[in-house]
This record gives structure tokens, sequence and C-alpha cells, in this order.
């Protein structure tokens, strides 16, 4: 069972034996990466929001025989997925691809905010990120806009929204409809996302792969807050930046989302995430 603290008060590691060895992992990969070893797949700069990194996985790998898997980041207190106490993943409604209402026995409330879809490309890192992971399944979940998690915040325990699942089809894809997230105190704006082998393995909550965090750009993430309903998001924000975040800060180029789109029509994030 993986250990689960809280994002609100910076206990997102898993302890000083965890920590090294993830650590050195990055730093090696970005100095390889630096000398032109390896190939970060899946990158975009904070100004670069029009450039989809997931379209081509073939071409983010660009020819090369390996390249760096999803950097590894826990799931936070609010998973869902029972390692925390609450289980989702075993609920009938769970695989879905609009998540942004509650589903089941829940109380049926629907998220609101800037509209959102978020296209994960889950490829093989051995093959040289250019081979799509097929049949592999994908489960999301994040903060509503006031910065509540489903199922444990007070106010939204009997929701389920913002939690879901999906298969990888045949270019190793899921696509998810929801609403942008909302900043609360202490953590960058961001999406937590697992990775399975299959879909039996994702709503049976077993054999997790891959854990990890989806970033957004600070332009976007500025825009999007001075729409209705995310007045404490900009307040939150401006106390922040991805550089110190606790997730985040030592190294995001693998894990920030390729943005289109505007806080009108909604917003489009694509990631490549080699597994």
């Amino acid at each position: 069972m993986r250990s689960h603290h809280d994002d609100e008060v910076h206990e997102h590691d898993r302890g000083l034996s965890y920590d090294l060895p993830v650590l050195a992992r990055r730093r090696m990969i970005r100095l390889m990466a630096g000398a032109g070893l390896i190939p970060l797949v899946g990158c975009t700069s904070e100004e670069d929001t029009t450039t989809s990194a997931a379209s081509s996985p073939s071409s983010s790998a660009g020819g090369s025989s390996e390249c760096a898997t999803i950097p590894d980041e826990t799931a936070g207190p609010f998973p869902g997925d029972g390692s925390g106490g609450v289980n989702v993943l075993r609920e009938s409604g769970v695989v879905r691809g609009d998540i942004t209402k509650s589903f089941g026995d829940s109380a049926g409330g629907t998220a609101e905010g800037v509209p959102l879809t978020v296209t994960l490309t889950v490829v093989d890192a051995a093959s040289g990120c250019g081979t799509p992971k097929r049949g592999a399944a994908v489960y999301v979940w994040h903060a509503d806009r006031e910065g509540a998690y489903s199922l444990y915040s007070e106010g939204v325990t009997d929701e389920n929204y913002l939690r879901g699942v999906q298969e990888t089809d045949d270019q190793g894809q899921v696509t998810f409809t929801t609403v942008f997230p909302g900043c609360y105190p202490g953590r960058w704006p961001h999406i937590h996302f697992e990775v399975y082998a299959s879909l039996a393995d994702a709503t049976a909550a077993t054999a997790i792969t891959n854990t990890s965090q989806l970033a957004f750009p600070k332009d976007v993430c500025e825009t999007v807050y001075r729409t209705d309903g995310y007045s404490e998001s900009v307040s939150n924000l401006s106390r922040l930046s991805i550089e110190t975040d606790t997730i985040f800060s030592d190294g995001h180029d693998q894990q920030l989302a390729a943005m289109k789109g505007g806080p009108e029509e909604g917003y489009t994030a694509t990631l490549v995430v080699p597994v």
C-alpha cells in the first residue's frame, strides 16, 4: 500500500529511502538529455500553448531506441483507488469519458468551471516512445474549481465527479471531458493520473504501473482564474510557482501539458505519457 500524505501541508514524500533514488534518477535523465542522449518526451514550455505534445508519439520519440518514462509522483491524499480507504474504481459507471458529473449512488452533482478536454497518449518507453500502449487503462482525478476533491473534501463527500477511467485506443490515447481545476493552497494546478496494464486491472484497483501528475502552464491558469467561480484560485496561485512546487520543483518538462483554446470555448490539454 502506498503512503498518501496531505497535499496542503506539503507532505508528498514517501520517505528518504524513496526520494533519494527517484531524485537521483531524474538528475541523471536531465544530464543525459542535455548531452543529447535521451529525448524528453511530452515536453513543452509555458509559452508554447498551441502545439499538441500528444498528437504524434512516434515523431516525439525521434526514432530513439530509449526515452524517459513519466516521472513517478505521489497519488496524494485523495486517490479514491482503494489505497486510502475510499475506492471508486470498483463502482459501476467509473469507466467513462465525461467526468464532470457524479454517477451511481452518489449525490448526482455536476462540477462547474471552464470546459477542459484532456488527452493522454500512453506510449512504450522501452521502444523509444514510438509504440502506443493499446489496451492499457488510465484513471484520472482532480480538484474542482473550488479546490475540493470529491469523496473526501467537506461538502462533496457524497460526490464522485472529476474521476474516471478509460481504456487506451489503438493510438494509446484516452480523452476525458472535464473542467479546469482550481488552485488550492500549497499546490500548483494539476491533474493526478494512474496507468494500469489493462482495464481489468484498473477496475479491480490493482497492479498500478505508473502514478504521475499533469501540470498546467502559468499563463493559462491566470486566464482561467479570472473567470467566474475561480476567485480563490487567483490569490492561491499568486503565492506559488511551478519551480518551487513540492511535486514539480525537481523537473516538470515531461508533465507540463500542451494547451489550446480559451476560457469561452474551453481548453484542450495534451500530454505524452511514456511508461
